[in-house]
């Protein structure tokens, strides 16, 4: 029997274990070893009783969680979850460990804690009723019937009576607790015997200091600065101007759209008269450098070289005897027009031909419409013969219907042959199962043995780990370590060893860091003697651009338009021819195309558009010139009537002469 002092410390360090154990993250016997190196204050024989019930509460945690889940359920209602392993400790002292203790012992634990709990748990535990019904029929889940009620049921009915003398003293102790009142005396107050404080003498009175006197804030700071003065009356002045020119444009502003018959009437009035205004010019700006970077200097500079080199290589040929490329150029410039007449010349025709495409389809469209109504008088003709053979098809199904019916009716009859052989393989199955449950009792014991036997290997070693041993070992720096080897040094020689590699990494660093001061150095003035390069050949690239510019424009003066291809007038003509066509045979057939509707809708909601925009044109302008209302006014209306008709205000602004 195990004899032990602070039963609630043991049964508390258990519980604390239980708590921590998870199964997910951790194996039982790691969860061991830990606990184990954890309790090597206490003494063998304790560290041994929390051990066992350790791994007992582990082992049979299916078993306990049986009984503690229906206690929470039933009379623990009002008990605490986080007191589940508690119970379980008790439950598994009681169920397996009550013969090893004895009464004696388990009373000492049951007393040492808390008595409502434990008189509440004991009563719900060795209930008979309880125990030959459910509880018997629940462990029989997990173990065979036969060992559960020789193993744990009867032992449990045995120690029934003597554990209910247990409960019975509980219940006295629970009883006695709140009857009896604990009486005590009324505690009388008594003045402290203190010492009278000595009176204080008034302290002397520390002079005041008088301050400097400050100087005044200077009058600049509440005044706003001159240049935000100056800033508002150029803004202001800016926007005056402005106002001015958008009423001068606005009143001296030209239509925007016109009819096609007032089109026609002012063809001769536009080619003599000159425009009333013209855009202003924008000023040239003063080219500003742009800052270029390393790689772009760098860049630069190799292009301007590969254009020397080749233009001193151009030059080397022509000393050698070579001919000059120019006339070759000049063929191949003439040949290349050409080229780019003759691909415009075919994308006309391209374009041509898409056109007397799209003539042929809708011809073609026409004469579909004339096929599918031929066709259309076929198809009603096939649909009558498919209705009459559907007929036939649909009677010829419900006689194969009637047929499946009958086979149906047999399958029934031989359902009951089904079912005896379906029960047969059951009982089989039943046998296996049987079987399996002896196998994992016999792996059961294997494992048992296996963790009595670590136990002892545990016992054994900490035995062994118990000697005492010398831990202090004095060491001298100017030793070697004395493992017989070649390179072995002391630690003051590696120290002085780890000095002289420092000096010799600073020098070193030294060296480097003057080698890159001179390279950074070469590189800058690289990069200097590239930029006058640049600036030399940018200026001599401006002036042939230049030249290249006033050459063109030449050109391109005395340039002439060129003839029409014989392929594209013969193109226009068949498209015309196709175009008389298919307006006969639409005549014909009485389609009205709907490009021409769609057209028609487009040009009157056109016409709209550009009316109401120079109605509200005139509008304005009659407001500006009478003067009725404001400038801003003026604005306002003119933006409202800009968005309203989906136009924008424009400005012009006569050149300055």
């Amino acid at each position: 029997m195990v004899k032990m002092v602070s039963h609630g410390k043991h049964i508390a360090i258990i519980v604390q274990q239980l708590n921590k154990f998870n199964p997910e993250n951790q194996s039982v016997e790691d969860f061991l070893n830990e606990s184990a190196k954890m309790l090597q204050t206490l003494n063998v024989t304790e560290e041994n009783f929390v051990l066992d019930t350790l791994a007992g509460c582990i082992e049979y945690k299916s078993l306990l969680d049986v009984v503690v889940n229906a206690f929470f359920v039933r009379d623990g209602k009002y008990c605490l979850i986080s007191e589940h392993n508690l119970y379980i400790v008790i439950c598994y002292l009681a169920t397996f460990q009550l013969e090893e203790l004895g009464l004696q012992h388990f009373s000492r634990i049951v007393k040492s804690l808390d008595t409502a709990k434990m008189q509440k748990f004991l009563r719900f535990l060795f209930n008979t009723l309880y125990l030959n019904t459910w509880i018997k029929d629940e462990w029989s889940q997990f173990y065979d019937s036969l060992y559960v009620k020789e193993k744990w049921i009867d032992p449990l009915l045995r120690w029934q009576p003597r554990v209910q003398q247990l409960i019975e003293q509980l219940t006295d102790k629970l009883s006695n607790r709140t009857t009896t009142i604990k009486t005590s005396t009324v505690t009388q107050p008594e003045e402290f015997n203190l010492t009278v404080p000595k009176p204080r003498a008034i302290p002397i009175p520390l002079p005041i200091p008088v301050l400097e006197k400050r100087q005044p804030v200077p009058p600049s700071t509440y005044k706003p600065p001159k240049e935000k003065k100056q800033l508002e009356e150029i803004r202001r002045k800016n926007r005056r101007k402005a106002e001015d020119l958008l009423l001068k444009a606005n009143a001296n502003q030209f239509r925007c759209a016109t009819t096609k018959s007032e089109k026609g009437e002012n063809t001769h009035d536009s080619t003599t008269s000159k425009p009333s205004f013209q855009a202003q010019k924008i000023q040239s700006k003063i080219d500003i450098p742009i800052k270029l970077n390393a790689a772009a200097i760098l860049r630069e500079g190799a292009l301007y070289q590969r254009k020397m080199e080749a233009g001193t290589q151009e030059i080397e040929n022509l000393l050698r005897g070579a001919g000059d490329p120019s006339e070759f150029l000049e063929w191949q410039k003439q040949m290349r027009g050409k080229d780019m007449e003759e691909q415009l010349a075919e994308i006309e025709c391209r374009r041509l031909q898409g056109k007397l495409s799209h003539e042929e389809a809708v011809l073609a469209h026409q004469n579909v419409i004339q096929e599918n109504k031929k066709k259309a008088d076929l198809m009603r003709e096939e649909k009558a013969e498919m209705m009459h053979q559907y007929a036939e098809k649909r009677l010829q199904e419900k006689k194969e219907m009637r047929e499946l019916v009958e086979q149906v009716v047999e399958g029934h009859k031989n359902a009951k042959q089904a079912k005896i052989k379906l029960q047969k393989y059951k009982q089989q199955i039943v046998q296996e199962v049987c079987e399996d449950r002896e196998l994992l009792r016999q792996a059961l014991e294997e494992e048992e043995e296996k963790l009595r036997k670590r136990y002892e290997l545990i016992q054994q070693i900490r035995a062994i780990e118990s000697l005492p041993s010398l831990r202090h070992k004095f060491v001298d720096l100017t030793e070697t370590g004395g493992h017989g080897l070649i390179c072995e040094m002391s630690i003051v020689e590696l120290r002085e060893r780890l000095a002289l590699l420092r000096e010799a990494q600073k020098a070193a660093e030294e060296e480097k860091r003057d080698q890159i001061i001179h390279e950074k150095q070469a590189k800058e003035q690289l990069l200097l003697d590239k930029l006058d390069q640049i600036s030399l050949f940018r200026a001599e690239l401006g002036r042939a651009a230049a030249l290249k510019q006033e050459e063109k424009k030449r050109k391109s003066q005395s340039g002439e338009r060129p003839m029409k291809n014989d392929r594209i007038l013969n193109l226009q003509k068949k498209i015309v021819e196709k175009t008389m066509e298919r307006k006969k045979q639409a005549g014909l057939l009485k389609i009205t195309p709907q490009k021409t509707s769609i057209a028609s809708r487009k040009d009157s909601l056109q016409w709209n558009h550009w009316k109401e925009l120079e109605e509200s044109r005139e509008r304005q302008f009659k407001i500006l010139q009478r003067g009725f209302m404001a400038r801003e006014t003026a604005q306002k209306m003119a933006a409202y009537e800009a968005a309203r008709s989906g136009a924008t205000v424009c400005i012009l602004r006569s050149e300055v002469q």
